[in-house]
């Protein structure tokens, strides 16, 4: 192989490896930064194939799309000096690529950075409210304050943040358990509460009604006293008038009825004197000539 061959191989070898080095691609959701020697020469944003110079330019691609934050859970003291855990996302944007290199250079370095821009001015504004005030309407304007905050400080870094959001707004555990407890104790106080006032107000009612049916039962035999002696005032003056106009009949029936009572509770043998008072119907019988004017 001739030199001549072999130099024309190699030039074109040579050549072809320059024009690799010197295209770059940019695509549709990316923007490249050219450094040259140390040195930012261009920004391009528009995607396809372009050229740089090889083995100068350094080509450096940022993302254009919307980019997330979300950093750890934090501790925040609000106002009224209590404490809660905060959790927040946000989304940004590299604008100004050329910026974000000179300030930023990475994209870590960018997240760290808006990270504390978004925790002091988080704790900046919760440190004036109440707790109440993140579950009211007031929390929307909170959070806006904190979002133009960060918006405005991002804003010289190339950045431009679109949106900051309080994603969980919750008491630490070990204050969520000591309030649980407390309301699990005042809850047990206001039922023993109610169980003693439930059991005196068992305990009225029940005297109340043992009163109604005690006064009640001394009505009705108070009643039924009164109509026994009427009853039995009514008989009397019955047998009263009976006894007036027939006393040997009413003394005759009297005596039977005696004797009914007096043979059916005795024994099978009733001993009597002959002369006994009680026996003589027995012996007499009735006055006929007395029940015959009647």
């Amino acid at each position: 192989m001739s030199k001549s061959l072999l130099a024309g191989l190699l030039f074109a070898g040579l050549a072809l490896i320059a024009g690799f080095l010197s295209l770059y691609s940019v695509d549709e959701t990316q923007q490249a930064l050219v450094v040259r020697l140390g040195k930012p020469v261009g920004v391009v944003s528009s995607p396809g194939l372009h050229v740089k110079m090889p083995l100068v330019d350094i080509v450096n691609y940022y993302d254009a799309r919307l980019l997330p934050l979300e950093p750890p859970t934090e501790q925040v003291i609000l106002g009224d000096q209590k404490r809660i855990e905060v959790e927040t996302y946000t989304r940004y944007r590299i604008v100004d690529a050329l910026r974000f290199y000179q300030t930023m250079r990475t994209r870590d370095q960018a997240n760290i950075q808006l990270s504390q821009l978004v925790s002091s001015s988080l704790r900046r504004e919760l440190g004036q409210v109440m707790l109440p005030a993140l579950l009211s309407e007031r929390r929307i304007a909170i959070v806006g304050n904190v979002q133009r905050e960060v918006s405005a400080k991002a804003s010289t870094f190339g950045i431009e943040v679109v949106d900051v959001r309080i994603r969980r707004a919750d008491l630490p555990s070990e204050t969520s358990q000591a309030i649980y407890d407390r309301m699990k104790s005042e809850r047990e106080r206001e039922a023993k509460e109610l169980r003693a006032q439930g059991f005196e107000w068992a305990q009225q009612i029940q005297a109340k009604a043992e009163r109604e049916r005690t006064e009640l039962l001394s009505n009705a035999q108070l009643q039924s006293k009164i109509t026994h002696a009427q009853a039995d005032a009514e008989a009397s003056r019955k047998y009263t008038q009976a006894f007036a106009k027939d006393p040997e009949f009413f003394a005759f029936s009297r005596a039977l009825q005696t004797y009914r009572k007096a043979l059916a509770d005795s024994a099978p043998t009733l001993v009597l004197s002959p002369d006994a008072p009680f026996l003589r119907y027995m012996k007499e019988g009735p006055d006929g000539n007395a029940f015959g004017r009647h």
